[in-house]
């Protein structure tokens, strides 16, 4: 037994309109439907929703995350393929990591400058 749209939006932190809109291009599977007619997410679902929002959240494009998504609905002969798009996602990240530290760096010295001014 699923949860519906709506349980599914508060678990996943993503609007049902987005859950519904993840559906129609292909980044989740056409959710399974119960008896009514609504929409039944299942654990899976919700497990591969959070991963969706890592890589949003790290800054994937939606295109790339559909890619991903068709890949792997393809099966494990495309499993190389899939780490390879990570990996290469991964040095995105650790790069926007890196460049986000040196930001920091010119943020703190900035804060420590003021506070020179201020307290003399």
């Amino acid at each position: 037994m699923g949860i519906t749209i709506q349980e599914a939006s508060r678990k996943s932190g993503l609007s049902a309109h987005t859950l519904r809109y993840y559906e129609r291009i292909g980044l989740i599977h056409e959710v399974d439907r119960g008896s009514n007619g609504h929409r039944s997410y299942a654990a899976p679902d919700l497990d591969w929703l959070d991963f969706l929002n890592k890589l949003r959240a790290t800054g994937m494009p939606i295109a790339d995350m559909c890619r991903y998504a068709e890949l792997r609905r393809q099966g494990p002969e495309t499993s190389g393929e899939r780490r390879r798009m990570l990996e290469a996602h991964r040095e995105r990240v650790r790069a926007q990591i890196a460049q986000l530290t040196e930001d920091l760096t010119v943020l703190d010295y900035k804060i420590d400058f003021y506070n020179a001014l201020e307290h003399g």
